[in-house]
């Protein structure tokens, strides 16, 4: 059998590998980091104490996964039609040297994620938690191992059995783990809508400082926010609703103690945030600074711990 043509690599074969190579790693990566962010929501650590899990790192892993997995799928198809019509291309230096390193790096995900898993069951520490994060690591590293193992034995003229089924089952499970996205963040509008409460809050705790600043250098609360002074005599800005531009509620309860009140659209009160072991405070100034809050209008007693501010000063 007569040796296959040599073809020399040009500037298009090693830009589209290259592409092709990156947009791979990077889906991969957002897919890993995806489900990681699930299998942290449905499975939470107690040890991890209480936190958003993730919204930001979904949204960026599913904002990836729209954008580059489909480069990565139209790239695919790009060449494989380009070497359907010149099989000699699949020959060139630069495809074979990108796919050993593809090769490479995921054999050395998969022994380090083997070894990880020993290590945890030798320690004691093998959880559903963590034989999900192995197995995910597991599936995708293998799947693109034995994807391009198979790859490089094609004969230049040859096609993958079932290739295009493999094809399908992975876009498949993309568009799955994409689609859930909604069932654990929501929709953008609600995801506005929580990052409106979440702006609430920032500006409620900016509010309590600024009292807090008030009593200290004038000895008592102020009966309105408007009497808040900077150092140097002036007003100081005071936030207000975010979405209805009306100021906060502030109510003055005794001589050390005061009300901060805003109406939220969403509910962070919930029986898993109330179970949640909540890591100690760094406002030790304040009795309570925990912001949990219901849905609609919602009041937060704070009181100044006098000692503490004793101790510090």
């Amino acid at each position: 059998m007569a040796d296959q043509p040599k073809v020399k690599s040009t500037p298009q074969d090693f830009f589209l590998h290259l592409l092709l190579v990156v947009t791979l790693y990077a889906s991969a990566g957002a897919f890993i980091a995806l489900l990681y962010q699930y299998i942290n929501i449905l499975l939470p650590d107690v040890l991890e104490g209480r936190y958003y899990y993730g919204s930001g790192t979904i949204r960026f892993s599913v904002a990836t996964l729209l954008i580059v997995f489909p480069i990565y799928i139209f790239i695919s198809v790009f060449l494989n039609k380009l070497y359907k019509r010149e099989p000699e291309r699949k020959t060139v230096k630069v495809r074979k040297w990108l796919i050993g390193l593809t090769l490479f790096i995921a054999s050395l995900v998969i022994i380090g994620d083997l070894v990880a898993l020993i290590n945890n069951f030798l320690s004691g520490e093998l959880t559903l938690r963590f034989l999900l994060k192995v197995f995910v690591i597991l599936f995708v590293a293998g799947s693109i191992f034995g994807y391009y193992a198979l790859d490089l034995r094609k004969t230049p003229n040859g096609t993958l059995k079932y290739e295009r089924q493999f094809t399908y089952a992975i876009i498949a499970v993309v568009a799955v783990a994409v689609l859930s996205s909604f069932f654990f963040i929501g929709s953008p509008g609600s995801e506005r809508t929580r990052r409106l409460d979440d702006q609430r809050v920032s500006d409620l705790s900016q509010i309590q400082w600024q009292v807090r600043d008030h009593f200290i250098k004038q000895g008592s609360l102020p009966t309105a926010l408007n009497e808040i002074r900077d150092e140097f005599g002036g007003n100081v800005f005071i936030p207000v609703d975010p979405e209805t531009v009306e100021p906060y509620v502030y109510e003055v309860v005794d001589n050390k103690s005061f009300r901060l009140c805003a109406t939220f659209k969403t509910a962070t009160v919930t029986e898993e945030t109330i179970n949640t072991p909540k890591p100690a405070s760094r406002e030790f100034e304040f009795s309570d600074s925990n912001w949990s809050h219901s849905a609609g209008y919602t009041c937060f007693l704070r009181t100044i711990d006098t000692s503490a501010l004793e101790l510090r000063n």
